[in-house]
C-alpha cells in the first residue's frame, strides 16, 4: 500500500514515500526533494555467514544520465564504473549507517540509493543519505536508526539549511552532518578558514533539523513498516571459563598492551592471548575456541580503554595531547618539481608536486549538477600500498583512496593560488609509506611542504591532526594525533584540517550516541592547539614557497592579445599556431578573450613563442627591418614573409644596388633576408627592400610612396631609363613582367579605382600609383 510522509526542510519539502516502488526489496523508498528525486532500496541474503566479525554492508549510489536530460558520453552510451562523486557519496551513507546494524546479523546487506531525477539546482546527496535510512528503516532488516542527514552552509554570514548549487558556490563554510535522533554520528565538509566556534554552531542547528528527519521517518515506519524485524542467531553460552581466563590474562595483556613499536606491541599481545590459550587448552572445547578469541580481544580492548579513562596514559606511553615526534624533509627526489617527506611517529606520507599546463586539467564529465563539463586545475591522489603497514595485498585505488584523498584535497584547495597568479595545472599525489593513524592528515602536512617546496605560492601552510575519544557515558577523554589501535578501540574518529587562522577540513565518525557540544567543542580546541604545533615544525623546514619553479618543471608564460586578432594568430585552418608551436616546441592554448598562455618544458621555447606570438598579432610598421623568409620567387621579385602569415614583395629592384638580371640569382626559398617595410600601398600591400644592400637614408619610406625613381637614379641615367624609368621597356603593366602581383590580389589586375579615364587625364597606371 502506498504510505506518504513530509516535512519542510530548508526552501523545499522534503516527500518519503513507499509501497509503489521496487517492492519485492527488503525496503524501498522513494524520497523527492525539489526537483531532484532518488529511489533507495536495501535487501539482505537469505541465509547467515559464519565467523564474520564484521557488518557486511555494501552501498552502492548512483547517479543516472537520465536524471538531468543527459546522455552519457561514454562509447557505449551508457553509464559505467562510478565515478569518485559517486564513491563519496557512498561512503558518506555508509559511515552514519554501519554503526547501527548488527554484527550478529551476519548477513549480506546491500543498499542502492539511485537519482533519477536532479533539477540541476538541489544536490541529490543529502536526499539519498535520508532515503537509504528511511528504506532500511520500513524494512525488515533489524536496524538502530533511522538517521537523518542534512547539509549546512554559511552564505552570507547566514546558516543555510540545505542549500542549492549556487548558494554552495558563494559558501564560506559547508558541512553535511548525519545523526540520529539522540547525537550525531559524522560530520563531513570544510570552510575558508572557519572559526571552531562557527563549526560548532553550524553542527547544532544541523542536529535539530535532524531530529525532525527521524521524527518524520518514524511516522512512515509506523504506517508502513514490514512490523517485525528477521531474527538474530541466537547468541553463544556465555564462555563457562570466561571469569578464570579474564583474570589470568588481564596482568599478561596490561604488560603487554604498552610495549614500545607498533609490531612489538601487536607481536606481545598475540603472544598473550597464545599463552592463554594454551594454559586453559583443555578446557576450552573446539567450539568455543572462537568465544575464548573474542574475549581476549574484548580483555585488550577493556586495557587500552581503561588505562586512558583512569590513568590518561595511551599505549605508546603518551598523555591525552601529546603528539608524536615529526620530522620534515624537502627536495627528496632529483626530478620532481616538488618533493616533500612528513613523517610522524609511524605514520610516512611522501608527498609529490607535478606541474602541468591547461592542457593537464581533468575534466569532470556528465556531471548531474551542470549542463557543461567541468575542469580541475588542482588534484590530489593519495595511495595507500599494501606494504604501508606490512602487508601483502593487490594495488589499486580502492574506495579508501578516493575518500582520504578527496578530504586531503579539501583541506589544501581553498589555498592553491588563482589561475591568473599561479596559471599551472596541480597534481599532488601522497604515497603512504607507513600508516600507523591519520595517514591523510600526514598527507595535508605532506602536500603543504612539497608545494612550497615546488614554488607553488599558497596563501597559507595547512596542517592536519586526527583526534580520538574515549568515553565510558560518565568519564570521557579526548586523544590528539590518534593512533591506528586509538581509532579501532576508540568512540570518536576526528580529522581537523586548517591553517593558524582557521578550519579548511573537517570529518568525523562517532560510534557512541550521546557526544554533546561541550565535548565537541572541547575536541575542536585541542585540535587547534595540535595544528598550530605542527605548522610551527613544518614551518623550521620551509616557511615559503620556493622563489622560482623547479628546472624540470614546465615553463609558462602568458600575453594577451586584441580578440580581434585571435584570427590572426591561429591562421587559416591553424596554420600558424601550428607553425609557432613547431619552431617553439611550446603548447599554446588560446582563450576567447584574447589571453594567449604558453607552455614549454624550458625557458627559451616559451620565450620564442612569446616572440612569434608578438610578432604574429603585430600591425606592420613602415620603415622598420624585419628578419623575413623567401616564400615565392616570380620574374619581377619575391615574396617574403616578414610577419607571421603576412608577406610583402621584395621587388627586383630593391633586392640589391647592383642590377640583378634573375631573381633566382640571388635569392632561393626559404632563405632568411633583413627586410625593410618601405611602403603600404592604398591595397594594403607591403612592399619591402633589403635592408643589408641599401643604407637607410637611400630608401624613402612612406604610407603610399614610390621610392622606385630614385633607386633608378642611381643607375646613373639621370633618373630615367630609356622606357621613362621603367625598367620592364614600357610595359603597360607598371613594371610587373606577368602581372601577377596584381592579379593575386585583384581580378582587375591590381588597378586602383579609376577617376575617370587614366589616358584622358594625361597619365599611365604607374605615374597614378606614384601620385604623378
Amino acid at each position: 500500500m502506498l504510505q506518504r510522509v513530509s516535512c519542510r526542510l530548508g526552501s523545499e519539502e522534503l516527500i518519503l514515500e513507499t509501497g509503489r516502488l521496487a517492492r519485492q526489496a527488503n525496503g524501498a523508498v522513494y524520497a523527492e526533494y525539489g526537483g531532484s528525486a532518488v529511489l533507495a532500496t536495501v535487501c539482505c541474503s537469505e541465509g547467515t555467514i559464519e565467523g564474520l566479525d564484521y557488518v557486511p554492508l555494501q552501498v552502492e549510489y548512483n547517479e543516472k544520465a537520465y536524471a538531468a536530460g543527459k546522455i552519457p558520453g561514454s562509447i557505449f552510451k551508457r553509464e559505467g564504473r562510478p565515478k569518485d562523486r559517486e564513491i563519496l557519496v557512498s561512503r558518506l551513507i555508509d559511515r552514519p549507517l554501519r554503526p547501527l546494524f548488527s554484527k550478529a546479523f551476519k548477513r549480506d546487506i546491500q543498499l542502492v540509493p539511485t537519482v533519477i531525477s536532479a533539477d540541476q539546482e538541489n544536490p541529490p546527496d543529502v536526499v539519498a543519505m535520508v532515503a537509504a535510512s528511511a528504506a532500511v528503516a520500513v524494512s525488515d532488516i533489524p536496524f538502530d536508526g533511522p538517521v537523518g542527514a542534512v547539509r549546512i552552509a554559511e552564505v552570507a554570514g547566514e546558516l543555510v539549511v540545505n542549500p542549492t548549487y549556487e548558494q554552495r558556490a558563494k559558501a564560506s563554510l559547508e558541512i553535511v552532518v548525519a545523526g540520529t535522533a539522540t547525537g550525531i554520528t559524522m560530520v563531513e565538509g570544510g570552510g575558508d578558514e572557519a572559526a571552531e566556534e562557527r563549526m560548532v554552531e553550524a553542527v547544532t542547528l544541523a542536529h535539530e533539523r535532524i531530529k525532525e528527519l527521524c521524527a518524520v521517518q518514524q511516522q512512515l515506519v509506523a504506517a508502513a513498516g514490514r512490523g517485525a524485524k528477521l531474527p538474530l542467531p541466537p547468541a553463544p553460552a556465555p564462555l563457562a571459563i570466561r571469569d578464570e581466563l579474564w583474570q589470568w590474562a588481564l596482568p599478561k595483556m596490561q604488560e603487554a598492551c604498552f610495549v614500545k613499536g607498533k609490531f612489538e606491541r601487536s607481536n606481545a599481545i598475540k603472544e598473550a592471548a597464545a599463552a592463554a590459550l594454551e594454559q586453559f587448552a583443555e578446557r576450552i572445547a573446539d567450539d568455543e575456541q572462537g568465544r575464548a578469541r573474542d574475549l581476549l580481544e574484548e580483555l585488550e580492548t577493556h586495557v587500552v580503554r581503561e588505562s586512558i579513562l583512569s590513568r590518561q596514559v595511551r599505549t605508546d606511553g603518551r598523555g591525552p595531547d601529546d603528539i608524536r615526534p615529526i620530522t620534515c624533509e624537502v627536495d627528496v627526489l632529483p626530478r620532481a618539481h616538488g618533493a616533500a617527506l612528513f613523517t610522524r611517529g609511524e605514520t610516512q606520507s611522501l608527498a609529490l608536486t607535478t606541474l602541468g599546463s591547461e592542457s593537464d586539467e581533468l575534466r569532470v564529465l556528465d556531471a548531474l549538477e551542470t549542463d557543461h563539463d567541468t575542469r580541475k586545475g588542482f588534484m590530489l591522489h593519495y595511495n595507500f600500498p599494501p606494504f604501508s603497514v606490512g602487508e601483502t595485498g593487490r594495488l589499486g585505488t580502492g574506495r579508501r583512496e578516493v575518500g582520504h584523498g578527496h578530504l586531503a584535497e579539501r583541506a589544501l584547495e581553498g589555498v592553491i593560488p588563482p589561475k591568473e597568479k599561479f596559471p599551472y595545472t596541480i597534481r599532488l599525489v601522497s604515497e603512504i609509506l607507513e600508516s600507523n593513524g591519520s595517514s591523510s592528515m600526514a598527507s595535508v602536512c605532506g602536500g603543504t611542504l612539497s608545494l612550497l617546496n615546488a614554488g607553488v605560492p599558497i596563501k597559507k601552510s595547512v596542517a592536519g591532526i586526527a583526534m580520538g575519544l574515549v568515553t565510558d557515558g560518565d568519564r570521557h577523554v579526548v586523544l590528539s594525533d590518534i593512533l591506528g589501535e586509538e581509532d579501532h578501540l576508540g568512540d570518536m574518529d576526528f580529522k581537523v584540517a586548517g591553517t593558524a587562522d582557521g578550519i579548511t577540513a573537517f570529518q568525523m565518525d562517532i560510534k557512541v550516541a550521546g557526544v554533546d557540544r561541550a565535548v565537541l567543542q572541547q575536541a575542536l580546541q585541542k585540535a587547534r592547539a595540535g595544528r598550530l604545533k605542527i605548522l610551527e615544525i613544518m614551518a623550521a623546514t620551509i616557511d615559503a614557497p620556493r622563489r622560482e619553479v623547479s628546472d624540470h618543471a614546465p615553463k609558462i608564460m602568458s600575453t594577451s592579445i586584441p580578440e580581434d586578432k585571435i584570427g590572426a594568430l591561429i591562421g587559416t585552418g591553424g596554420a600558424n599556431i601550428r607553425s609557432i608551436t613547431e619552431q617553439s616546441g611550446a603548447d599554446v592554448n588560446i582563450h576567447d578573450d584574447g589571453t594567449v598562455m604558453i607552455y614549454a618544458r624550458r625557458k627559451q621555447g616559451a620565450d620564442k613563442a612569446l616572440e612569434l606570438i608578438a610578432a604574429s598579432v603585430e600591425e606592420p610598421e613602415v620603415g622598420k627591418d624585419y628578419d623575413g623568409v623567401v616564400k615565392r620567387i616570380m620574374d619581377f621579385g619575391a615574396f617574403v614573409e616578414f610577419l607571421p602569415g603576412k608577406e610583402g614583395l621584395l621587388h627586383i629592384s630593391k633586392i640589391s644596388r647592383e642590377h640583378v638580371d634573375s631573381v633566382s640569382d640571388v635569392l632561393e626559398i626559404g632563405q632568411q633576408v633583413r627586410v625593410r617595410l618601405i611602403e603600404i600601398d592604398r591595397l594594403g600591400r607591403a612592399n619591402l627592400a633589403n635592408a643589408e644592400a641599401f643604407d637607410s637614408d637611400e630608401l624613402p619610406v612612406g604610407r603610399f610612396a614610390d621610392s622606385r625613381p630614385a633607386l633608378a637614379s642611381r643607375r646613373g641615367d639621370g633618373g630615367r631609363s630609356r622606357d621613362g624609368g621603367r625598367r620592364d621597356g614600357g610595359r603597360r603593366d607598371g613594371g610587373r613582367r606577368d602581372g601577377g602581383w596584381d592579379r593575386e590580389r585583384r581580378p582587375d589586375r591590381g588597378r586602383p579605382p579609376r577617376r575617370g579615364r587614366d589616358r584622358d587625364r594625361g597619365r599611365s597606371d604607374s605615374n597614378y600609383r606614384s601620385g604623378g
